[in-house]
């Protein structure tokens, strides 16, 4: 998996946020579409782009979009 790429689809998840606002530094959970459901949106993506499964209580002990990517890519 590329960081590249899973920023890219991790920020499909949004509606309104542009993919250039997204970095590896970029704390997601202050985002302003940031929500549960973009929550269970990761959980989904984790689960169809890449196999892997993660919990809503795994992805709040991440600060950053690097970090999830650490956290997915490491299960």
């Amino acid at each position: 998996m590329e960081l590249k790429e899973f920023i890219e689809n991790f920020a499909n998840q949004f509606d309104e946020t542009d993919v250039s606002e997204i970095h590896a530094d970029t704390r997601f959970q202050d985002l302003d579409e940031w929500s549960s459901m973009a929550a269970m949106g990761i959980i989904a993506m984790a689960k169809v782009s890449y196999g892997k499964i993660v919990t809503g209580k795994e992805i709040r002990s991440c600060e950053t979009v690097q970090e999830l990517f650490d956290l997915i890519n490491s299960k």
